[in-house]
């Protein structure tokens, strides 16, 4: 790992426009996923674009990004977006 650039990993949030609906999950080149998405290229959103990038976190350990993702998957991780994101999540 080059200590000047580190290699980041994403957990992020996004919101499907047309029937508003939530996505979470992670990857390590976020511009690309966002694109994927909205190409519709990943099965969940595909059928509910657009798709707004409304949240990220960027961790510097794989096993942390997954693990953050599980955990904002889950009822206290979804509790957490909310309460975070108020104004923006309805």
């Amino acid at each position: 790992m080059n200590p000047v650039r580190p290699r980041w990993f994403y957990t992020y949030y996004l919101k499907c426009v047309k029937d508003e609906t939530f996505y979470t999950g992670c990857t390590n080149d976020l511009r690309k996923r966002l694109k994927e998405h909205n190409q519709g290229k990943v099965f969940y959103t595909k059928h509910r674009l657009p798709v707004e990038l409304i949240y990220f976190e960027a961790c510097l350990n794989k096993s942390d990004d997954y693990r953050r993702e599980r955990y904002l998957k889950t009822g206290m991780g979804k509790r957490y977006l909310k309460n975070r994101l108020k104004g923006l999540t309805g």
